[in-house]
């Protein structure tokens, strides 16, 4: 895949960012003063915010990964218990990193052991397990669990699904709420992941805007940010304006005069449809066109 500069007339918001790319950001955050932590506590904060606006105070089960995916969970965690909510912490592995072992470290309230029965009890399931970077197929073990519970609510993406293609590797549990951060990755997009994360809420953690504008950005979501019309000129004529051709079916042709109207509203210079003989009579009034 071609790799280009992010070009400053796009909208921010429209760059995808991978797995990988979010990880070269993130090593670049830890190498200045005070390492990922400071992001950390802000992705954490960022998901213990989304869930209280997204439902009250309720029984909340917390799975955290040994990563820096589980490292939000534990700050998540703590912030909701400060908040009143009551609150548990499930570890699949003991933190490694020194992030995820300092926040982890913070944490007070009560650990239970990571098991689905764990999960049934709780109203709530905060999946802070795997992040987006996955390689393999989610562990029966881990996906047990989340198969246990009754709402869950995804840190960065749902444990199994692939950031960078939005496939499933393994049994994924699907989120009612998905909380990421900087930018979406191509997986948020992509099916079947994108049916998988619920409402999904990209939070701003405070990454450098300009370390994010020198990476090199491989994939953007396609919207009218991105689409760029000819300017005409006083010699324009309908051959430099684009010429567009529509091919229809034999008896429903409704798509088809849809395309054909939205493409002369959109400024093509010459619109032709074309149909089997049998299609039936039909007019596109927007389009200005009468066919057979």
């Amino acid at each position: 895949m071609e790799r280009f500069a992010g070009d400053g007339r796009i909208p921010s918001g429209l760059r995808l960012l991978t797995p990988v790319e979010i990880g070269r950001l993130d090593v670049a955050a830890a190498a200045g003063p005070g390492g990922l932590f400071p992001l950390m506590e802000a992705a954490g904060r960022a998901v213990a915010r989304a869930v209280r606006r997204h439902v009250r105070p309720m029984p909340a089960l917390v799975l955290c990964g040994p990563g820096n995916n589980g490292g939000d969970g534990y700050v998540a965690a703590r912030l909701l218990a400060q908040a009143g909510w009551p609150v548990s912490v499930a570890a699949l592995a003991p933190a490694a990193g020194s992030d995820a072992v300092r926040a982890a470290g913070l944490w007070r309230g009560p650990v239970v052991t990571f098991e689905p029965a764990a999960a049934a009890r709780a109203e709530l399931v905060i999946d802070a397990v795997l992040g987006a970077g996955l390689s393999r197929d989610v562990p029966d073990a881990v996906a047990d669990v989340l198969a246990a519970a009754r709402r869950v609510v995804a840190i960065d993406v749902p444990s199994g699904v692939d950031g960078e293609t939005g496939a499933a590797r393994g049994r994924v549990a699907a989120a009612e709420l998905t909380v990421t951060f900087h930018r979406r990755k191509p997986g948020h997009l992509l099916l079947p992941g994108r049916d998988l994360l619920g409402r999904l809420v990209v939070a701003d953690i405070g990454l450098r805007q300009e370390a994010m504008e020198r990476e090199m950005v491989r994939a953007w979501h396609n919207g009218p940010g991105l689409w760029r019309l000819p300017e005409l000129g006083a010699d324009s004529h309908k051959y430099s304006r684009g010429v567009v051709s529509v091919c229809g079916g034999g008896t429903m042709t409704g798509a088809a005069r849809l395309s054909a109207a939205g493409a002369r509203g959109a400024g093509a210079g010459l619109v032709g449809f074309a149909a089997p003989p049998r299609a039936a009579l039909y007019r596109a009034g927007a389009a200005g066109l009468v066919g057979d």
